[in-house]
């Protein structure tokens, strides 16, 4: 049985290979990705290019709005790749291993999270990715 956390998807791969166009930029990417796995990123949407481009004009559309910075055309795209990695189990392999190695050069954040509770309150932390979400909730008990 495969281990679902090392599933990758048509959906992830579509979004490591255009990110660059749909984020806000290369300098946002600089923050989340090594060097190394921004080169691999830009790999990867050369091998989907040359694979899906000239397949059908809804396709070339997708892909050119896309690369202008569209992410409403980045789920036709990911239609079009999952059907092609079903067909191709040799190019679907080959941009697996791609994108494994884009989300090797992620950059880890080790960063720390303080929170001070007080007044019998719980809270929880949790980080995610692009930011941190801070759950809890208080009782204070009025002695009216």
């Amino acid at each position: 049985m495969t281990d679902p956390f090392t599933v990758i998807t048509a959906s992830t791969i579509a979004n490591l290979a255009f990110q660059e166009f749909i984020k806000s930029g290369s300098g946002e990417l600089a923050k989340k990705f090594t060097t190394e796995a921004i080169a691999k990123m830009d790999e990867l949407r050369k091998t989907i290019l040359n694979k899906l481009r000239g397949t059908s004009p809804k396709v070339d559309e997708a892909l050119t709005k896309v690369e202008k910075g569209d992410s409403a055309a980045l789920p036709t795209i990911t239609k079009y790749l999952d059907v092609v990695m079903e067909e191709d189990s040799d190019f679907a392999e080959q941009i697996k291993n791609i994108a494994h190695q884009i989300n090797i050069g992620k950059i880890q954040d080790n960063s720390s999270m303080t929170q001070n509770n007080s007044d019998n309150a719980r809270g929880w932390q949790t980080k995610v990715e692009g930011g941190t979400a801070y759950i809890g909730e208080i009782h204070i008990n009025d002695p009216k």
